[in-house]
């Protein structure tokens, strides 16, 4: 069995719901505010309208099915996509998950044995957040909150401020996923500035980088110590700069505020294997350990490497467990209903 916990989903109601902020799928690509998404290949519209076509075609039921079915996928558990996440467009912004959640949602409806998904909350908003999630996890069903990596509208990671809802997480007890989004959003009419979509390409990773070390430098694995968040891309750069992340906690971060070890720390953790090499993909499983790992491509992205686990010379029981077991443990995930959709 195979689970991909790292896949997007744009339905036609989570489009064009502000004027401004849209989210809109122009001819020049996903458009949020003053911000496109940037990119050298050939257009595939001739016009808008022909654009949003073309990408709600490929977000439908069958159409999802026919790509898992010729990846050998089981179950795709969604989210929102990282662009859209709204945390910069004020009262939209809480206004947008509830609908996200309620499209998700409703997607999923239709077919549990193939699609689950994870929550959205607007985080900029940390009681309104609170609020949705409660909401999304207790009403709707949704395994988890997806968030982007630190920035909410200038509320970090480690911001007390966000401390509540860490705390309703940890009260409903299921996961954070953290996936990074393009911070030139915020620079609005200059997001030209951001040369190469550098705060996307290399910007998720570093964001993601920094949920992992504002977290636990913020103290909050020791307020709520059930408290576990999966971070996409292999981490950012977390397990490849572990080590120094961890020497340096003790000798040159004198305001952190975490209580142990740094090291301590990483069962709270879960990471996918989304690198582009098998070298490093076995790194990451060494360092982690097969347990904290799960099945995570950005499916039906920009790439596609494959079955990450492939190569790895793991067990059979080692990769069902990346591949299918730990998900099904972290999102409490309906065994008996993946095993008839399989």
């Amino acid at each position: 069995m195979l689970i991909d916990a790292h896949a997007h989903l744009f339905t036609s109601g989570m489009l064009n719901q502000h004027d401004f902020w849209g989210p809109f799928m122009r001819v020049q690509g996903l458009t949020v505010g003053h911000f496109s998404l940037g990119t050298k290949q050939k257009a595939k519209a001739s016009n808008d309208a022909e654009a949003e076509t073309n990408l709600l075609a490929r977000m439908t039921h069958e159409a999802r099915r026919a790509l898992m079915e010729q990846r050998g996928v089981d179950m795709l558990v969604l989210s929102t996509p990282s662009h859209a996440f709204m945390y910069w467009a004020g009262e939209f912004g809480t206004q947008y998950a509830r609908t996200c959640n309620d499209e998700l949602s409703a997607f999923c409806a239709v077919d549990p044995e193939h699609f689950a998904f994870w929550g959205h909350a607007n985080l900029a908003d940390p009681a309104g957040a609170v609020v949705e999630i409660d909401r999304a996890v207790r009403q709707l069903g949704a395994k988890g909150i997806c968030v982007g990596g630190t920035n909410f509208d200038g509320i970090a990671t480690h911001d007390e401020r966000l401390f509540p809802v860490w705390e309703k997480l940890a009260e409903l007890d299921v996961p954070v996923m953290v996936h990074g989004f393009n911070q030139s959003i915020y620079l609005g009419e200059r997001h030209h500035e951001d040369a190469f979509e550098t705060s996307s390409i290399l910007g998720d990773c570093f964001d993601e980088t920094l949920f992992f070390w504002y977290l636990i430098c913020s103290g909050a694995l020791d307020t709520f110590p059930n408290l576990k968040a999966y971070i996409t891309h292999a981490g950012g750069m977390a397990v490849f700069q572990l080590g120094r992340l961890s020497e340096l906690n003790a000798n040159m971060a004198p305001d952190a505020r975490n209580r142990r070890p740094l090291l301590e720390y990483m069962p709270h953790f879960f990471f996918d294997l989304d690198v582009h090499h098998p070298a490093l993909r076995r790194g990451v499983a060494e360092v982690v350990g097969i347990d904290n790992l799960v099945h995570g491509t950005n499916f039906g992205g920009a790439y596609d490497n494959g079955d990450p686990t492939d190569g790895l010379g793991l067990s059979a029981a080692d990769a069902e467990k990346i591949r299918s077991g730990n998900a099904i443990r972290l999102l409490k995930l309906n065994q008996h209903a993946m095993a008839n959709a399989a």
